[in-house]
């Protein structure tokens, strides 16, 4: 059997359709996946690094342009339709799921034409534009959180989750299986709080400027404090310099490879409230403190950690309200709260969807094998 993924664009559109083709092919071997993106979406170098095929087609967006730039996302739309037919006729596949990105929109339109059986999944509390469409046109929408199910035909969707990539999964079956052979294995000294920082592959440059503004007031806390700071490569060493004066010792880098063993590690994470940032570390139960990133689209990271913060499952900090103050204020309050922190913890676990990706292929295969 064959699955076309379309999508991309940023990691919190790829990584959840990676998550499903790794499903698929645990079902059957002989079964195969083909990536369908764009050239300047992180699928380019992300796909054929995870060891997938990857086709590359003409997209980009239209929302927000004007004139001749508008007229040129049109052209590149209809060329890319163009393009995902001749995809489709040779790569026969027997279905489609789009991730969201400029790439799904073509695909799962053409995929619509040749009656090839086709869905998509939305990852954020409020849908993008190019979901919202396809979902007119889509057999089932398979949504992360139940607060993006307003904007989707009722009949047709599906609350799934979010589809975690087998590193993380294999991660957390081993959180728990630790925790079942010796509880105090996991957790760490109660004079310690493990904090982990990080903002993206590029990092996130307010998060890093407050916590530099932050360290001065953070002294009295520095035996209690483990830390570990993902910057990005450009405030790197403005960073660990701040580190350094303020005599706070922390692991500060640019970027890490192996988040799994990073968030194995972390009592308190914080970080950006993307989509697939959340899923992962609600699957970890781990308690976050998430700053959303005011330009998301729709504002959509603030709904997407809002989800959370009704059920007292996250912290959060609007970067509006992002002071070194307010930053160093809050860390210093929860490390003097293990038990705050370890129930929020809990209850995102009980946030977590680890069969995702199961129920996903589950409900694709239903849909091609029905009469």
């Amino acid at each position: 059997m064959k699955l076309v993924i379309a999508g991309g664009g940023t990691g919190g559109h790829l990584f959840p359709g990676i998550a499903v083709a790794e499903e698929f092919l645990v079902r059957d071997p002989a079964n195969e996946v083909l990536f369908v993106g764009t050239e300047r979406g992180i699928e380019a170098r992300a796909v054929p690094a995870a060891g997938y095929r990857l086709e590359l087609i003409s997209a980009a967006g239209i929302r927000g342009k004007h004139g001749l730039t508008q007229f040129a996302g049109i052209a590149k739309m209809i060329y890319g339709y163009a393009q995902s037919r001749k995809v489709l006729k040779a790569f026969r596949p027997d279905l489609v799921l789009g991730v969201g990105g400029y790439a799904s929109l073509p695909m799962v339109l053409a995929a619509r034409g040749m009656r090839i059986p086709r869905f998509i999944h939305e990852q954020n509390a409020i849908p993008g534009q190019t979901n919202q469409l396809l979902s007119r046109f889509a057999d089932k929408v398979f949504i992360t959180l139940e607060e993006s199910a307003k904007y989707f035909p009722k009949d047709s969707t599906l609350l799934t989750g979010n589809p975690l990539r087998r590193q993380i999964l294999d991660m957390v079956e081993s959180l728990n299986s630790n925790a079942a052979g010796d509880e105090s294995a996991c957790q760490s000294s109660p004079r310690e709080l493990h904090l982990f920082i990080f903002g993206g592959s590029q990092g996130a440059h307010a998060i890093n400027m407050a916590m530099v503004e932050a360290l001065p007031l953070l002294k009295e806390s520095r035996g209690k404090l483990v830390i570990t700071h993902q910057t990005g490569e450009k405030d790197c060493e403005e960073v660990a310099g701040a580190y350094r004066a303020a005599g706070i010792d922390a692991r500060v880098t640019p970027f890490i490879s192996d988040m799994a063993s990073e968030y194995s590690k972390a009592d308190l994470i914080i970080c950006r409230a993307g989509a697939t940032t959340i899923a992962e570390v609600t699957a970890c139960g781990k308690a976050c403190l998430f700053i959303p990133f005011p330009h998301a689209v729709d504002d959509h990271q603030r709904k997407n950690a809002e989800a959370l913060l009704k059920k007292d499952a996250c912290f959060m900090l609007l970067e509006q309200e992002l002071t070194g103050k307010r930053l160093a204020e809050t860390i210093t309050e929860l490390a003097a709260d293990s038990g705050k922190v370890k129930r929020t913890a809990e209850l995102a676990f009980g946030m977590a969807r680890l069969d995702a990706a199961s129920i996903i292929v589950d409900q694709m295969l239903e849909r091609q094998i029905a009469p």
